[in-house]
Parts: C-alpha cells; structure tokens; sequence
C-alpha cells in the first residue's frame, strides 16, 4: 500500500493485473519475476478462454445481450441510441491549429482536431455500452488513481531540449514494431538499435530497481522550431557501464502531427497509443483544468481496437469484452458536486474529454504522473465514483487488422 493506494505494481495487485491466469510462459524463476512474466504475456497476449466463474458469468451474460440484438466487433459501425437525438460526433478542431490544445513546456500535446483533445461530451452513445461496463465490472467496480505522490507510483516524464545526447536503444522484443529515430553526433541506427535523447538520469516507472512495466518517456521540448517529439520505450533498462538502453519496442510521435502508428503495430503501450498524452498530471490541475482523455486499463480486451489505437493484446473474440482506444466518459447525470479539490478537476474532465483503454491490467486504474504535490487523500474520493457512472461512446469502427 502506498499512501492510501493500492500499487498495481505489488504482487497482490499483480495477480489481478494479470487477470488470475496460470502462466503461459517465464523467464525468471524467483516468484516476482514469474509474476512479471506472466503479466509480460498478459498485456501483449491475453489467453482466448476466460476462466472460472468469470469466463462463466461473462459468457452468458454476452449471450444474453446477443439475443437481445447487441451488436459486436463483426458489426463495427454502431448507431446512436434512440435516447439521444441530438448527439453528434462531428469533429471539431484543425490539424494545423493547437490553440486550444493541452501543452508540456510550451510543446502542443497534438492538435485540436486530436482524437485524444476531443471534447466527447455530447458524443453518441455506443448501442453496446451497457455489456462493455458489465465486463468491466467483472474485475473491479470503481475508479482508482494509478497515480500519486509517491514518486514510484504512476508513469514518470521528463523534459528534454533539443541538445541532449543521442543514445542507443536495442529493441530485444518488438524490433519490427518499433521506431528507431534518426543517426546523430555518438549514436548510430542499427537493424536492432535506436537512437533517442534518453538523460542517463530519465526516470524509470516504479524506480530503478522496479521489476514492472519499466516505461521510460522523454519529451524532447524545442517548440521554437516546432520540434516537439515524444519517445517512450517498455521495459526499458540502462546499461550499467555506460548511458545506453535495451527496451522491449520503442515508439516516436511527432506532437504536431495527428499520424498514427500503422495498424496492428504496439508501443510502450498495449494499444499502440502514446502514453504521455493520457496522463493525469499535476500542474493541470493545479491550473484548473485537464484538457484531454485519460489513459485507463481493463482486466481483459478482445481482439480489436478504435482509433487511434492501432494495436490489441487479447485472443479473445468475446464481443462483450472492450477494444483498445474504447472511449468512456463520465455520464451528465453523475452528481459530482460533492467531490473537492483534484478530484473533482478529474472528474470535471471525465465528463468532458473522457478515458481511453490503453492497456490489459486492473479494471477502472486511471493513470498519472507521479508528483510530491499530489494529495493522496484527496484522489482516494475517486474510489467512491462506480463503473455504472460510465457510458461508452462512439469514436469510431473496430479493427481486427
């Protein structure tokens, strides 16, 4: 327990992470490290079955919904639901504009017209929104801030200018899914290596020592020359004689531009997404405002994925299960007045700009970055706000590419 948090990153929350499942596959024989591996295969590959009373009550509950004419990811174009005439998913913004897009040391997190920037308010109702909350909730049944105080709990960042040091990056997993940069000044491109202006002191989620996710994100911040990129690695690690890096993949995004990653391509996120752009951070809400979805996870996905996702992590063709990049938001009618603080700036954008799945782990963990100034129990509020007072909405077709 951290600070009135449970950390998914403990092995009592990583064995619900991982879905419960028996291990596929190990690499390591301590029992933490089987853990890791077990969530390893988890995230990237999740088992076709769902098991025990679970699998069982899902099951049914998906062939019931079926009957009663929902739809599924083999009928990707949902239609509104009668109950909101006046909904619209008409997009709004420019892909040249960032006036109004959120921003990290004066860089632009994307467009206006982004998907991730959407304000999703009055966006439609997806037909199938009741069976997706209803898998959801088979894990967990509210909210939790991933994130907080504590600087091993949440996703770290840091800032970068435009000189920093290119260092190598060896992809050892998803080479072929992965971005590589460009050669400069004491690191060169490989078949198996990148170049990214990786800090020898850039953080490590859960700290040097964490046997977990180990994202590492840099934001390289020259916004004079429209120079903004985000580079992010999964399981990275630093060579201990030297400032090198060996990651799992490595992913590239251009914060000025509304390109994807191809379809059916990871990142340091599951669903191909950039993780940054998703995260709760502090100085936002300090400023009053978020202005952009939130990343989320869910215990189990199904094979497909929205855009701007390009990418599953599941063997499952279960409809009733939620794609990568489903869009949630926080139903109108859900009373948050009594919330203070941060969490109700969270839950203020919730309303508006909603949550992404990004990723296989606990149900309903709403994920930051973490910082001293964060009032631990302050987010803890969050824990009293149930899946119900969700709704998923339309953003657009489910891909099984």
């Amino acid at each position: 327990m951290l600070n009135g948090h449970q950390n998914s990153s403990e092995s009592s929350e990583g064995i619900l992470e991982c879905g419960g499942f028996a291990p596929l596959r190990t690499r390591w024989h301590s029992s933490t490290r089987v853990l890791i591996a077990v969530c390893d295969i988890r995230r990237r590959r999740q088992a076709a079955a769902l098991q025990g009373a679970f699998g069982t009550t899902l099951a049914l509950a998906t062939l019931f919904l079926l009957s009663c004419g929902s739809g599924s990811s083999s009928s990707p174009n949902p239609t509104p639901t009668p109950s909101q005439p006046n909904c619209s998913n008409a997009a709004t913004g420019s892909s040249t504009d960032y006036s109004t897009s959120p921003t990290i040391s004066s860089c632009p997190v994307f467009p206006t017209d982004n998907l991730w920037n959407a304000d999703v308010s009055n966006y439609c109702v997806d037909p199938n929104s009741d069976q997706y909350i209803a898998s959801i909730n088979q894990d967990k049944q509210f909210l939790h801030a991933d994130f907080g105080s504590d600087p091993t709990y949440g996703i770290p960042y840091v800032v970068v200018p435009s000189t920093q040091p290119l260092v190598s990056v060896v992809f050892n997993q998803y080479p072929s899914e992965s971005d590589f940069g460009s050669s400069g000044p004491g690191c060169t491109v490989t078949s198996a290596s990148g170049c990214y202006p990786f800090p020898p002191n850039a953080p490590v989620e859960g700290g040097s020592s964490s046997t977990g996710d180990r994202h590492v994100l840099t934001l390289l911040a020259d916004p004079t020359h429209n120079n903004c990129t985000l580079y992010e690695v999964w399981e990275g690690v630093k060579d201990a004689n030297d400032n090198n890096w060996t990651a799992a993949n490595g992913a590239i995004f251009n914060l000025y531009s509304d390109k994807l990653r191809p379809d059916g391509w990871t990142s340091a996120d599951a669903a191909g997404l950039p993780i940054l752009p998703g995260l709760a951070r502090y100085d936002e809400v300090a400023a009053g405002e978020i202005k952009h979805a939130l990343r989320f996870t869910v215990s189990a996905t199904q094979t497909g994925f929205i855009h701007p996702a390009t990418h599953y992590a599941s063997e499952s063709n279960n409809p009733a299960l939620p794609p990568m990049g489903l869009r949630l938001r926080l139903k109108a009618s859900y009373d948050i007045s009594s919330y203070t603080g941060q969490s109700l700036v969270i839950l203020t954008a919730l309303k508006k700009y909603g949550m992404m799945v990004a990723d296989n782990g606990s149900s309903w963990f709403i994920t930051g970055a973490p910082d001293p100034s964060w009032d631990d129990t302050d987010l803890d509020q969050l824990k009293q706000v149930p899946g119900s007072a969700f709704e998923v909405v339309v953003t657009g077709t489910i891909q099984t590419q």
